[in-house]
């Protein structure tokens, strides 16, 4: 059994899932303030990949990104990159596949926290950084980690999006979705049933240990 497909996929959800760290954060909490219409249209273009079938997605990436046409030509005549059938493409098409699993949760844990926590740290002379960090973050640790393994685990199982902007390129765009599915168009059902366990062994693992740390960390007051 080759497993270099199921590296490639943990690789791929390691990235993203860092990347939407850094950017769906403060993403997140801007969209948790005072709500505006330019808001709301972002929010909702954040939110198509919900909505979207992945192949449409991956289609428009798979357009706009083209190293034959428009802004893909541009960045790879200017920069000499390219993110159609390229690893970094997988993790491009991730993040933006991926980003509403990271941002809602944050978003909607962000809206809970009551006011008077940033008003008391900004009475006390924080910065808004400081506040976000030191104050904001910590109360929302579990829909935090939540986020986190559901981007994780959602980009563990992409292949729609995957396949229409990277391909089928072994070592470089072949992640374990598509391991499956090739497994399956060449009757290898045994292959096929590894690369699914391994995925939903991971999977399921992560899933149960949010929802056990969940249980032990976020206590009623009734507790």
């Amino acid at each position: 059994m080759d497993l270099s497909p199921v590296w490639l996929t943990l690789k791929l959800a390691t990235l993203t899932t860092l990347i939407l760290l850094l950017i769906g954060l403060p993403v997140a909490w801007w969209l948790s303030k005072k709500r505006s219409l330019f808001k709301i249209v972002i929010e909702a273009i954040i939110t198509m990949p919900l909505v979207l079938p992945p192949s449409v997605l991956g289609f428009y990436l798979l357009l706009a990104f083209s190293p034959q046409r428009g802004f893909g030509k541009w960045l790879n005549e200017v920069f000499n990159v390219q993110f159609v059938f390229s690893f970094q493409g997988l993790v491009l098409a991730s993040v933006i596949y991926s980003m509403p699993f990271m941002v809602s949760p944050v978003k909607s844990a962000f809206q809970q926290l009551p006011l008077s926590l940033s008003q008391a740290s900004y009475t006390l002379g924080k910065t808004q950084w400081q506040t976000f960090r030191h104050i904001l973050l910590p109360n929302i640790k579990p829909s935090l980690l939540t986020a986190t393994v559901l981007t994780f685990a959602h980009t563990l199982g992409e292949f729609g999006v995957v396949l229409m902007i990277g391909g089928n390129i072994p070592g470089i765009t072949r992640v374990a979705s598509i391991a499956v599915y090739d497994s399956v168009e060449q009757m290898d059902y045994t292959s096929a049933n590894n690369y699914s366990l391994i995925l939903f062994a991971i999977t399921f693992i992560l899933v149960i240990g949010v929802f056990i740390y969940n249980k032990y960390q976020v206590k009623s007051p009734l507790e």
